[in-house]
């Protein structure tokens, strides 16, 4: 990955510092089909994120007040304290209250989310998602990669790592999180289709986007099935708990521990094995790639196969094989202890 964009995000401290004082919603008519007169700075969107207080989501928001410091939108982002669809609920119906131009979303539950998401197209408001593929009441849905294949990919990392053998477990942040459920369900089919001797012995582990649960399913795991061999993580929180279970059990070198994280989080346990691979794009340039399209509907442009967003890995989209509003970009990345020091987030 090129770090050009990595690094502007320092530059735009004193814009964003700006645009921060900037609490409530404004301009724009919220209008979906008479958006294409607005110019950017009668525009006004909004990030609704899982939860706050992450590393993930942090770096998300770095993207998002980019954008917002790149072209003039009225942008910012918003999140509930823990990863409850109830809270993105609310968020959102005080959201449409206030009419912006557009509203962005990662879903915590993608069903639970549905009816409000139409009350805000009804108004006029666009809305796009991200890790929520197969949601029925967006315009768009941006997804960095294709999340079967990604499943498959951490799959085949942790086959190779256990020796093509053994057991292992599954965790998601939540078993109704739409991308988090494809992840392990391609990485079943991968290990079923061509991994004959491993296992996966428990159906899916549910960490609720929260390290020390993860940590404390991860201890569970490691006394009830004393041979196991690997750990599947997906919340971006999944990874850390687990590794300090595999830790504080001297573990580093029997257990394989892969998924979802991003650098700033896990490297500390790369260090020591305690993981060996993690799995990510960068949550800053799919917070701007949501932004992005969001911007080309309320100019009245099109997102279509081959669409270029101008950020890395979104530079030609491809519609997902089954829907007609979902694209994925190619911005899948692959960080172990030897090259971890690349990337600054």
């Amino acid at each position: 990955m090129k770090h050009k964009r990595i690094l502007r995000y320092a530059a735009v401290g004193a814009t964003i510092a700006l645009l921060a004082g900037c609490s409530s919603i404004g301009g724009g008519d919220g209008n979906a089909d008479n958006a294409g007169d607005l110019a950017p700075e009668d525009m006004t969107m909004v990030t609704v994120v899982k939860l706050t207080g992450i590393g993930w989501f942090d770096r998300m928001e770095e993207g998002v007040n980019a954008f917002a410091a790149e072209t003039g939108i009225d942008a910012r982002q918003e999140g509930g304290d823990d990863a409850s669809p109830e809270k993105q609920v609310a968020i959102l119906q005080n959201l449409i209250a206030q009419s912006p131009t557009a509203i962005t979303v990662v879903p915590n539950s993608a069903e639970a989310l549905e009816s409000v998401l139409a009350d805000a197209r009804a108004a006029g408001i666009i809305v796009v998602s991200h890790e929520a593929a197969g949601i029925e009441n967006v315009d768009a849905d941006i997804e960095a990669f294709d999340n079967t294949w990604y499943g498959e990919q951490i799959l085949i990392n942790l086959a190779e790592c256990m020796g093509d053998e053994g057991e292992y477990v599954s965790f998601v942040g939540g078993l109704t999180a739409n991308t988090h459920m494809t992840w392990v369900e391609g990485a079943l089919a991968e290990q079923e289709a061509n991994y004959p001797n491993l296992t996966r012995v428990e159906t899916p582990i549910e960490s609720k986007e929260d390290e020390t649960v993860a940590y404390e399913r991860a201890k569970e795991v490691i006394a009830k099935h004393p041979n196991i061999k690997g750990f599947q993580g997906s919340a971006g929180t999944d990874v850390a708990g687990i590794a300090r279970a595999v830790q504080e059990a001297g573990l580093q070198d029997q257990i394989c521990v892969m998924g979802t994280s991003i650098p700033s989080v896990a490297s500390k346990y790369l260090d020591d094995g305690a993981i060996d691979k993690i799995f990510f794009w960068d949550p800053a340039l799919a917070g701007e790639a949501q932004l992005k399209i969001a911007q080309l509907f309320a100019q009245g442009d099109a997102v279509e196969e081959g669409t270029d967003l101008g950020i890395e890995g979104y530079e030609s989209l491809k519609k997902l094989d089954g829907f007609d509003n979902v694209f994925v970009g190619e911005a899948a990345v692959i960080v172990d202890k030897d090259n971890v020091d690349e990337y600054n987030f």
